[in-house]
């Protein structure tokens, strides 16, 4: 029902914004993989509520603890289940919710098609969702770096109209983790945390775009026809609460260039391997990883619960305004960077096995018996 992600390495997230917890189940790790709930608090301290002044002030701790399919330190290859317990839940806040549906919020669609919803905080449309998909894809990073050393940084690259200079190509993440909006680029992160705090006393919301960088990525994962790895990219970051948009490599802007322009010329580096004079392309050809780094972008809209007030309907149909309560971030972007790593390490782990069964199983040797 739309609650599993994944074909090998496959998750299933649960829980609601204001229920008892959160969390995911993980199943088709590999067995044997050091990993501890100290390792995965990490990547949810980078998404937990209350970290600065910029987002939401509810104050979760979001302390993860594993049930199930890691003993003495490492996976058993069964189910791992992590849980996130809900501390600081203020269901009272929502109670005009209840009736009132929110603008470009999820409460409309949801009574829709179930004709019954969760209103306190949005139940399972809230963004808390995430808690899930970030530990897991804590797991999954980690089993990326130990397979290639595969490296996965997100980071801010635009918010409204402030665009940050950022070299993907070396991009650390000491740059991205060191001011609150995760914007490496220091002077527009400056001006980036201005303007979030400008519009969160105006009651008001704004958007902007994550970039990600995949590096040190094999080549041949992926598959040519439905499940291309830009495809389920995309998927996985366009499953993100409000996620509007997905670019790779060249993106839109490619439509503005000729084939002559666009293409990405092969040579033969000092090693002897194949790589491209140009990475247009984003590190995918044909739906197969190249080789190349994977740089990909997601637009994420403004939040859509904000404290100004706007027209609205109850569920009734009745024509009314709402001016919502609760704590919101102004902006989701600072957040949503370790969701967009989280999904895009989903994908690549997946893809990783994938590959290794189906084309790393049979060894075959060479005229020169390789």
């Amino acid at each position: 029902m739309g609650n599993i992600f994944g074909h090998l390495f496959r998750i299933t997230t649960f829980g609601e914004s204001h229920g008892g917890g959160v969390g995911v189940v993980i199943d088709g790790c590999p067995p044997r993989l050091e990993i501890s709930a100290e390792e995965i608090q990490v990547e949810l301290d980078r998404r937990r509520p209350g970290q600065s002044k910029i987002v939401t002030p509810r104050k979760e701790s979001d302390t993860c603890e594993i049930l199930s399919g890691v003993f003495e330190g490492k996976t058993l290859g069964t189910p791992i289940a992590i849980l996130v317990k809900n501390q600081d839940t203020r269901p009272q806040d929502y109670d005009e919710m209840a009736q009132k549906y929110r603008p470009s919020h999820a409460d409309a669609t949801y009574d829709a098609k179930y004709g019954i919803r969760n209103w306190q905080g949005g139940g399972r449309s809230s963004a808390r969702e995430t808690i899930g998909r970030v530990a897991a894809g804590a797991i999954a990073k980690k089993i990326l770096k130990q397979f290639a050393n595969v490296e996965i940084i997100g980071y801010v690259k635009r918010i409204k109209d402030l665009e940050g200079v950022v070299d993907p190509n070396t991009i650390t993440m000491e740059q991205v983790e060191s001011n609150i909006v995760r914007c490496p680029d220091g002077e527009c992160a400056d001006r980036m945390i201005e303007l979030i705090e400008e519009v969160r006393r105006a009651g008001d919301s704004i958007g902007g775009v994550v970039e990600c960088v995949a590096r040190n990525l094999p080549k041949g994962l992926g598959e040519p026809v439905f499940d291309k790895l830009e495809a389920d990219l995309a998927k996985g970051v366009m499953s993100l609460p409000a996620s509007k948009g997905f670019e790779i490599g060249s993106g839109f802007a490619g439509t503005l260039l000729t084939g002559s322009e666009h293409n990405d010329e092969f040579y033969i580096d000092s090693s002897g391997n194949i790589r491209t004079a140009t990475n247009r392309s984003g590190g995918i050809q044909g739906g197969i990883s190249n080789g190349e780094n994977i740089i990909m972008r997601v637009a994420f809209k403004p939040t859509a619960t904000i404290r100004k007030e706007q027209r609205t309907v109850t569920r009734e149909g009745e024509q009314t305004t709402l001016a919502a309560k609760g704590r919101h971030d102004p902006c989701v972007l600072p957040r949503a960077v370790p969701m967009v790593e989280a999904m895009v390490a989903l994908v690549l782990c997946d893809h990783l096995l994938r590959h290794q069964g189906q084309c790393g199983t049979l060894k075959f040797e060479d005229a020169d018996g390789n």
